[in-house]
């Protein structure tokens, strides 16, 4: 399926609305509970979700939408007779948000038959927006302005890589010792992946579990400009495939042949 140029507007557009509802919430005295997992979440959670899920079903009834705010309520049955999707994590970053640090955002991603087509990632602090589909590109609009994004490649000289502030781990702090030449970059949510995909940061390995609503948009987003996302296998993440909706291990990268740093990593 490809989304042509009314409906990917009509996206962007939901897209910047979640972005304003949440910062609604981020300019009050909000409350945050915990789901079952421990992960944090707020009233800018939810109004993203619905604003995201009830537009996304008026442009497009015959898709489901998989949200990350809805996807308890929707069975593996049921998803796995699904051959399009949206993908949806409404609020990217709860943890950023309630830090207040700005490092967060929206993630919608259409997928069809497993693999993201089409992403559109924005962040509501600042406003800027990335978006691409599959043999069209990867581009970022601050305002009307639009330009098309491209991987640093080859990766020479000082490796930036990305670290990310809520989910550090060990293995990704034996990543950075091993490495002779490198920048830790820390920097939350999806934006890694827009970060990567407008070369300022070469790698991102994620040894952690992450959700699916997590890199689908930042995966075609990479892609499009010339990068990869990887499981440590060398396989393209896919989507809907499992009977979870975790992830495994994975890294997104700039230069493909970075790949083969992390899975060196023990």
């Amino acid at each position: 399926m490809r989304v042509e140029p009314a409906l990917r507007e009509s996206v962007v557009a939901l897209a910047r609305q979640a972005g304003d509802a949440i910062l609604e919430v981020y300019g009050s005295d909000f409350a945050v509970r915990h789901k079952h997992d421990d992960s944090p979440v707020t009233a800018a959670d939810l109004a993203a979700h619905h604003c995201i899920a009830d537009g996304l079903r008026a442009l497009t009834p015959d898709i489901p939408v998989l949200s990350e705010e809805s996807a308890h309520l929707i069975g593996l049955q049921q998803r796995r007779a699904w051959s399009h999707l949206w993908l949806v994590d409404p609020l990217d970053g709860t943890r950023d948000f309630v830090k207040r640090n700005g490092e967060f955002s929206v993630n919608i991603a259409l997928i069809v038959d497993g693999v993201a087509e089409f992403g559109v990632i924005q962040q509501p602090v600042g406003g800027a927006l990335w978006w691409a589909q599959s043999s069209d590109g990867a581009f970022r609009r601050d305002g009307d302005a639009e330009r098309r994004l491209q991987v640093r490649l080859p990766a020479t000289g000082t490796l930036q890589v990305a670290a990310s502030r809520s989910h550090r781990d060990p293995r990704t702090d034996a990543l950075l010792q091993r490495l002779a030449d490198v920048n830790a970059v820390a920097q939350g949510s999806s934006l890694k992946f827009c970060r990567i995909a407008e070369g300022d940061i070469d790698l991102y390995p994620r040894y952690g579990p992450t959700s699916e609503w997590d890199t689908a948009a930042g995966q075609v987003i990479v892609e499009q400009a010339g990068g990869v996302v990887l499981d440590l296998q060398g396989r393209p993440l896919r989507y809907n495939r499992r009977d979870t909706l975790l992830n495994g291990e994975f890294v997104a990268a700039g230069d493909p042949a970075l790949l083969t740093l992390v899975q060196d990593t023990p």
